[in-house]
C-alpha cells in the first residue's frame, strides 16, 4: 500500500505558503507551478488544510496564506487534513469477509491488530515530533 501524494503536496504548498506567503500573493495557479500539479489539485488540498484551520484562503484570486506559526503545526495535523484514517481512526483497512472457516481467516485480526496499532501509532508519533518550523529550517541548510 503506498499512501497518496496528497501529504506531500500539502506539505509543499504549507513550506511555500510559509516562506512566500507574506512577499507575495499566493493562488492556487502559482502554488501548482511550484508543486507541479494541476491547480485543481492544489484548490482540494487547499480546502482540506482550511478544514483543518492549518490555512486561511481568499476566494478568487485572492491567495493562500497560513492560519497557524509554523511552530505550531506539525506534519501529524498536516497528515490528518488530508488523509483522513478510515473508520474507527484506523489507518490499516482489513479485507472486509475474511472465510471464518479457515483457520487464518478466522484469526486474521488477532493476528495483525496489535501489529498494525503499534505501526499506526509509530507513524503518527513520528509526525507529530516535525513542525512546520523544522521544515523551514531545513530548507534553509539545503539552499
Amino acid at each position: 500500500m503506498q499512501i497518496s501524494s496528497r501529504f506531500t503536496i500539502a506539505s509543499h504548498i504549507l513550506v511555500l505558503l510559509a516562506l512566500e506567503g507574506d512577499r507575495s500573493k499566493q493562488t492556487s495557479d502559482s502554488i501548482a507551478g511550484s508543486v507541479g500539479v494541476n491547480p485543481v489539485i492544489i484548490r482540494t488540498i487547499l480546502a482540506k488544510l482550511k478544514q483543518a484551520s492549518l490555512v486561511q484562503v481568499a476566494r478568487g484570486v485572492g491567495g493562500a496564506r497560513l492560519a497557524q506559526a509554523p511552530e505550531e503545526i506539525t506534519l501529524r495535523q498536516v497528515y490528518q487534513a488530508v488523509e483522513p484514517f478510515g473508520e474507527g481512526g484506523q489507518l490499516f483497512a482489513f479485507h472486509e469477509q475474511p472465510n471464518p472457516s479457515c483457520q487464518v481467516g478466522k484469526n486474521i485480526h488477532h493476528l495483525l491488530d496489535d501489529e498494525l496499532k503499534r505501526a499506526q501509532a509509530a507513524l503518527e508519533n513520528e509526525l507529530a515530533q516535525t513542525k512546520l518550523s523544522d521544515l523551514l529550517e531545513k530548507i534553509d541548510s539545503l539552499s
